[in-house]
């Protein structure tokens, strides 16, 4: 089959592609043949061997956390051969084979059957970068959400940032804010109907004061971290809640510690391990139903075949899209 591997961390010109055996799966495992996979800024910083000691399969190891195709053999998923899956979640393009590659085996758990309505770009896009999963878990779960509140998801063309702005107002969100970098980013976000603060035109701060008439936000999700996190966290309201789920922007900032104090602020981390399998597979299930029926539109920046993922990665990392880069297994 084809694949992408790497047999050493480094750079984009580590991603090969080969030609690998089709993978055997083990007792009660599927087997996918993948149409179309998602890219994910953390396939990224794993290759570069920036994960934990230990926490990566052996090499070689074919990256992808999340892909789309047909079910070739069911094992115990209980669904019928040639149904349409969903792959996402779980060890894949970490600790075990991933879905940069025609065929994957995978646990049944972490499948599901995509609706009709919904076609394999449209999934793909849904859980690359695990954006609106991550709004859905860290809203209901994590942040005390409830319908009327406000929430802030900086970075108007990233995963959270655009997941966070969809997935808050499905919920009831009486805001839902994003943040732009230029004023094309921001003029793009707003014809999607998406309050957006340009950053190239005023501050986090004078942004979320104008649009909560001094208020603050409730709800921060920091996908995007680095210097920004000190502005974030100024503009909670009293009793506000920074989730702190990524760091596109880098892994140090600058806080006053006065935004802890005297407003109340609860900072916590997100991720997946919180979360159960079966948390995670309802959280998906409910994403592909808002989607089938139109309630969230996940944006697609831009498809590459199977064979270019290394330039595919380094525009995700490097070009700033905006929505979503996928690979396609077709030729």
């Amino acid at each position: 089959m084809r694949a992408i591997q790497f047999d050493r961390f480094g750079d984009y010109d580590v991603l090969q592609s080969v030609d690998a055996p089709t993978p055997a799966p083990r007792e009660g495992q599927a087997l996918v043949r993948i149409s179309v996979a998602g890219i994910n800024p953390l396939d990224d910083t794993l290759r570069r061997g920036k994960l934990p000691a230990g926490s990566v399969k052996p090499f070689p190891l074919v990256p992808g956390m999340s892909g789309v195709g047909l079910l070739e053999e069911p094992g115990a998923s209980g669904l019928a051969p040639g149904a349409r899956v969903l792959v996402s979640g779980g060890p894949y393009g970490i600790v075990a084979d991933g879905t940069w590659a025609e065929f994957v085996a995978v646990d049944p758990a972490r499948l599901l059957p995509i609706p009709d309505a919904v076609d394999d770009l449209a999934a793909t896009a849904l859980v690359a970068g695990a954006g609106y999963l991550t709004a859905y878990l860290a809203l209901r779960e994590l942040a005390g959400f409830h319908p009327g509140r406000t929430v802030l998801a900086p970075g108007v063309g990233g995963a959270v940032g655009q997941g966070g702005v969809e997935i808050a107002r499905v919920l009831g969100a009486a805001q839902a804010i994003t943040t732009a970098t230029t004023t094309a980013k921001a003029e793009r976000g707003r014809a999607l109907g998406w309050e957006v603060i340009d950053l190239s035109r005023e501050s986090v701060p004078e942004g979320i004061a104008r649009l909560t008439e001094g208020k603050g936000v409730d709800i921060v999700l920091d996908g995007v971290a680095g210097p920004l996190t000190g502005d974030l966290l100024s503009a909670l309201a009293v009793d506000g809640t920074l989730i702190s789920i990524g760091y596109s922007a880098g892994m140090q900032t600058t806080i006053n510690v006065t935004d802890l104090i005297w407003k109340n602020a609860y900072v916590r981390g997100f991720r997946f391990a919180l979360f159960t399998p079966q948390t995670i597979a309802e959280g998906n299930q409910a994403l592909l139903e808002l989607l089938a029926h139109k309630e969230i539109n996940p944006q697609i920046d831009r498809t590459y075949p199977l064979a270019d993922a290394a330039e595919a990665t380094r525009h995700l990392i490097e070009d700033s899209p905006f929505g979503r880069v996928l690979l396609t297994m077709a030729t």
